[in-house]
């Protein structure tokens, strides 16, 4: 069928004049029935892609945007929104590759700095997002993603009056700008303006400008103010309808089974010849003074740790890097069977091991002469590999009480994953809580690894005898200048959901939080008693 070039053009500048003018279901419907009629081209599929993330449709979306690259790899517009979309469904390293792209072609698009600053943010890398962001004002004064997200970050590191300033400034732009409204409301709640917090987030959530993602955020901040106003049962509705929301803008991951992968590593351990997991001493190559791995489970204190231990300037660590691909890849795939592990020849042993020190090289840490930390709390389930490749390293392995774990895990909002997604029940954390715990302790009976807990509480109310026992056994020697943490936690590279918190210096509240919501604990409290018991609370 010959097309009518005038009629086609005149089509694509009506669908632009509506998109412009803010009517984006009319420029929606006009440019799905223009795509129905066999006309394609990068702008109709990207102003349907834009409805479609409108309505919660991120994977439809993302099918389009792909096709308007494709169809036009040069073409600004579709490969910005692509990487906004990847941003959207929390795949912030697949967004960066389009968004370099992008700024490989344009190097002073002020609007791809900003994003490449949010897919950093989005990786919990603050201070290179910050100088994306910064870039981004330099190109474009009135960047209005760039002032929010320095707003956002600023929140992350606790720091509520820069983040206000940011917040405030974005707003006279654009008013009602979700970002800007939720670090604001942030600010209001750490300054114990709950009246206005809760204002905020409530007009947030009934603007019809909000986005699903945009809701659910703010759902999410709304209940964390519920609960400093002492409205537990209020609060616990209002974290369900932001899990809830969650799980079906992440629903790509409701088919992951991390629960049942960890239960049949622990049930690999149990099948294991112990008499077969030959000790090799690390390659000397290394070069650090101490190897540690700082495990336990999210929320159980890990990050006060390893913050604390940074304090000495004999110490450095890595927060939360993916450091044992290779090991995994090789040898913790499904169907798991630590049989080859255990009979692992020296050298592909210590290939194995290079390869780790490779990435910690490649993150720009120098180890030489020093303790190296690398805390990450679910290389619990990669402890198998770490005894075997490490079985000189100390396992410093963090507890607290599982029901302030699990209520920790289902309050706070992480970056989307398989393990993530499971923290979205209560049910889910609960079961992959226990079935990570049966894996880390199976561990510990069978295979030989120098183990020391820390027990959450115990730092928190005896710290500084708490944190001499710890430098003990890592053989570090106590400062208490290591408890001066507050100004460290704010400079540091990498975002954590405790960072906030732990930018007020040592907060004692956050113990037997699980009392307020005992009620609604109810039904997984089953599966955590044997730990309940277990571990003593």
């Amino acid at each position: 069928m010959t097309r009518n070039l005038e009629t086609d053009m005149n089509t694509l500048r009506t669908v632009l004049g509506l998109a412009e003018k803010r009517d984006f279901i009319g420029a929606a419907a006009l440019a799905e029935q223009t795509l129905a009629g066999g006309f394609e081209h990068p702008m109709l599929l990207n102003i349907v892609a834009t409805r479609l993330e409108q309505q919660g449709k991120y994977e439809a979306a993302l099918d389009l945007l792909q096709r308007a690259v494709a169809m036009a790899p040069s073409d600004v517009g579709a490969r910005h929104a692509l990487g906004l979309c990847l941003q959207r469904v929390d795949r912030p390293a697949d967004a960066l590759v389009h968004i370099d792209e992008l700024l490989r072609q344009h190097p002073s698009l002020s609007i791809a700095h900003a994003s490449k600053g949010n897919a950093l943010m989005a990786q919990g890398s603050l201070g290179l997002a910050k100088r994306s962001h910064q870039r981004a004002l330099e190109l474009d004064a009135g960047s209005v993603a760039a002032i929010t997200a320095l707003a956002s970050i600023a929140t992350h590191r606790g720091q509520h009056a820069d983040a206000r300033h940011w917040a405030q400034r974005a707003l006279t732009i654009v008013p009602g700008y979700p970002d800007a409204i939720m670090s604001l409301a942030a600010a209001d709640k750490a300054d114990d303006n709950l009246d206005a917090a809760e204002s905020l987030l409530r007009q947030l959530i009934m603007d019809s400008r909000s986005g699903p993602l945009d809701r659910a955020r703010a759902t999410g901040l709304l209940a964390d103010v519920l609960d400093a106003r002492g409205r537990f049962d209020e609060a616990f509705e209002t974290y369900s309808a932001c899990n809830a929301a969650l799980r079906q803008i992440h629903n790509r991951f409701a088919s992951s089974d991390v629960i049942g992968y960890t239960r049949a590593a622990t049930s690999a351990i149990g099948r294991l010849d112990c008499s077969k997991w030959r000790v090799t001493p690390a390659a000397p190559s290394a070069a650090s003074a101490g190897h540690v791995f700082l495990l336990g489970f999210p929320r159980t204190g890990t990050t006060l740790v390893e913050v604390v231990l940074e304090g000495n300037p004999h110490v450095v660590s890595l927060e939360e890097h993916e450091l044992l691909a290779d090991g995994v890849i090789n040898f913790m795939r499904e169907p798991l069977n630590f049989e080859p592990l255990a009979d692992i020849d020296p050298p592909a042993l210590d290939a194995l091991r290079e390869a780790y020190w490779r990435r910690v090289r490649d993150a720009g840490i120098d180890v030489a002469g020093k303790f190296f930390v690398d805390k990450h709390p679910l290389n619990t389930l990669k402890l198998p590999l770490i005894a075997k490749l490490f079985p000189d390293a100390k396992i410093l392995f963090a507890v607290r009480d599982p029901r302030d774990v699990i209520l920790s895990c289902f309050r706070r909002r992480f970056q989307m994953n398989p393990s993530m997604y499971e923290f979205l029940t209560l049910q889910g954390a609960a079961a992959f809580y226990a079935a990570a715990m049966e894996l880390a302790h199976a561990v510990k009976n069978t295979l030989a690894v120098e183990w020391h807990e820390i027990r959450y509480e115990s730092v928190i109310g005896d710290f500084d005898n708490q944190m001499r026992n710890i430098c003990e056994y890592l053989g570090l020697e106590w400062n208490p200048t290591m408890g001066d943490f507050a100004g460290r936690i704010q400079a540091r590279e990498h975002a954590t959901p405790s960072a906030a918190q732990l930018s007020q210096g040592l907060v004692t509240s956050a113990t037997a939080q699980w009392r307020h919501y005992e009620s609604h604990l109810s039904p997984i409290l089953p599966i955590l008693k044997p730990w309940i018991e277990r571990l003593g609370y």
